[in-house]
């Protein structure tokens, strides 16, 4: 049997390296390429975004509810993405990533963003809280 990816028995710089990579792909592979199925989240993942229904008091339970609530505009909206940096906790149990996100609106607009992941022991996303001020999304006039 394959040992979790986070296991216990790791050592600390390839948890270290599990987490960093994590993050970096969940931009550049699943928002960069649009593809959902790149971003290893948990069945049981919560969502907190600003731009979710309810924003971030209302979080999106369940991996299913996040690709129909949360992911389904998204495809259509995503332009380029940058990484500028990834960060990791004292415990090694989450991530977070600091990224430039174009959203294809006319104009176009930079959400500046910072996305913080909680990482179960599989390397699966547990949980997630999207950091930005959507103004400039919803506001024309910001």
């Amino acid at each position: 049997m394959e040992a979790p990816l986070l296991a216990t028995n790791t050592s600390l710089a390839a948890r270290a390296a599990v987490l960093h990579n994590l993050a970096q792909n969940y931009v550049t592979e699943g928002l960069g390429k649009k593809n959902f199925e790149s971003i290893p989240y948990a069945d049981d993942v919560v969502l907190r975004a600003p731009l979710c229904p309810g924003g971030v008091a209302n979080p999106v339970y369940g991996k299913e509810n996040v690709r129909s609530t949360w992911w389904a505009p998204l495809p259509g909206l995503l332009g380029q993405v940058e990484v500028l940096d990834t960060f990791i906790n004292k415990d090694l149990s989450a991530v977070a990533i600091e990224f430039h996100c174009e959203i294809l609106l006319n104009p176009p607009v930079l959400l500046r963003i910072i996305d913080r992941f909680k990482v179960n022991d599989d390397g699966m996303i547990t949980d997630q809280e999207n950091f930005f001020d959507p103004r400039i999304v919803t506001n024309p006039a910001y």
